[in-house]
Formats: C-alpha cells, sequence, structure tokens
C-alpha cells in the first residue's frame, strides 16, 4: 500500500527526529530562542557586524564609547591595536542589542497589557485596536515558539491578604454551619494578622523575578505531591 507523501508532514516528521534524538540540545537551542525573544540570535549577528563595519569606515556609533571600552579592556597589551578595537565593537554592539531586546520586550509587555480588545465586537475592530494588533505582530517576529511570550506576558498580580481572606470565606461559608464559620472567620483573622504578612511578604518577592509565582509551585505540590486524585482537587475543569 503506497500514501501521497506531504512534505510538511515529513517536515515536522523530520524535525521530531532530530529532536527526540538529541533532546538536550533541541531543549538548549529552544531555550537560547525562547530566551532573546522577542529578538534572534541573527539579529545579534546583524547588529555586531554593523557595529564592527562602522569602526572601519571611522565612524563611531557608540559617541566615544567603543574607546572607553577599549581603555578599560585588561589586555595588558598583549592584544593589537586593531585586535582591541574590533573586541571593544563586539562588546558594545552585544550591550546595545541587549538593550535593543530588553526594550522591544518592555514595549510588548505593555501592549499585550491591553485587554480592551476582547470587548470590541467580532469583525468590526476599530482603528486603534487595529493599530494595537499591527503593532504587536511587529514586536512579535516572524516564527515565535512555544513559550516565547513568556517572558513577555505582563505579571501575574498578587493580590492582598484582606481580598484573600475575604474570598476564602465566602468559599466556605455555603460548606459550614454558623458555629463553625465563626470559628473559621477567627482562625482567618488570627492568620491575617500573624502569619500573613510574612507570607506575603514572600509572595510578592517571587512574584518579582519569576514570570508566573504560582505555575512551578502549582506543578511540584498540587500535580506531582499531591497524592489525591487531580481530577476532584485540582483540574475542575475536567469535571
Amino acid at each position: 500500500m503506497s500514501l501521497p507523501a506531504d512534505s510538511r508532514i515529513l517536515g515536522i516528521l523530520g524535525r521530531h527526529r532530530v529532536q527526540f534524538a538529541d533532546p538536550q540540545t533541541w531543549w538548549l537551542s529552544n531555550g537560547i530562542l525562547t530566551g532573546v525573544y522577542p529578538a534572534s540570535p541573527s539579529s545579534w549577528l546583524f547588529v555586531v557586524v554593523a557595529v564592527i563595519a562602522t569602526t572601519y569606515a571611522r565612524m563611531d556609533p557608540s559617541l566615544g564609547m567603543i574607546d572607553k571600552i577599549r581603555d578599560h579592556l585588561p589586555t595588558n597589551g598583549y592584544l593589537s591595536n586593531q585586535t582591541e578595537s574590533v573586541l571593544s565593537a563586539l562588546l558594545f554592539g552585544t550591550a546595545l542589542w541587549l538593550a535593543l531586546v530588553f526594550t522591544m520586550r518592555q514595549t510588548l509587555k505593555l501592549l499585550l497589557s491591553y485587554h480592551g480588545w476582547m470587548f470590541i465586537e467580532h469583525g468590526k475592530p476599530p482603528p486603534h485596536v487595529k493599530l494595537w494588533m499591527l503593532l504587536v505582530k511587529i514586536f512579535s517576529g516572524r516564527k515565535p515558539l512555544m513559550n516565547s511570550f513568556q517572558t513577555s506576558l505582563p505579571r501575574l498580580p498578587v493580590p492582598s491578604v484582606k481580598d484573600t481572606m475575604r474570598r476564602y470565606l465566602e468559599s466556605v461559608q455555603p460548606l459550614l454551619d454558623e458555629e463553625k464559620f465563626k470559628r473559621m472567620q477567627a482562625l482567618a483573622r488570627d492568620f491575617e494578622l500573624k502569619t500573613a504578612p510574612r507570607l506575603q511578604w514572600y509572595l510578592k518577592l517571587k512574584s518579582w523575578w519569576a514570570t508566573n509565582y504560582v505555575s512551578d509551585w502549582w506543578e511540584e505540590y498540587v500535580y506531582l505531591r499531591g497524592r489525591g486524585p487531580i481530577m476532584v482537587n485540582s483540574n475542575y475543569y475536567a469535571m
């Protein structure tokens, strides 16, 4: 029996074969591409080559910063002047590229913080939404990978302790009688005044450096360490 070969299917199978043949190399490559998103390693090469080319053309796009970098290189005279100039231009080009990546990422994060598009009638976006969509497409790059937007997404806000206690009590009130609910209110008030402030500080500290302060703890302590049924205790969407 012969089946028609689709070039797209063969391409996907070929990529998966490479991934499974050397998974560590694939994960490393994917991590690098995701880490510099929305830029790419090729853009770093373009910026560095352009900066080095300007130095050979007797131009200084760094406004004197390349010369300052060369003066502070710990080469101790072991390198020639030309090599020091190229190395200084390389360092300046890399720093410039990192600054551009940071600026693009923060701009994309700011754009993705806009939620007004969800309330627009389908098929009739106003001009400002069209402009927003165009900017998102420009700053998103050509070929985003899985988790490429992870570092560009707005940070998950940390709710206040008072709001968390209020929501918790609202959720348990239908399950408790009046006496038990009063006891739960007292326990929640005691937790809010004594233990919660320190835990809240830790949570805010993690939210500053983690892209999502919930996902890794949820995966470890709910999915992996939890011994109860996942469908009942964590995966409510399957109910």
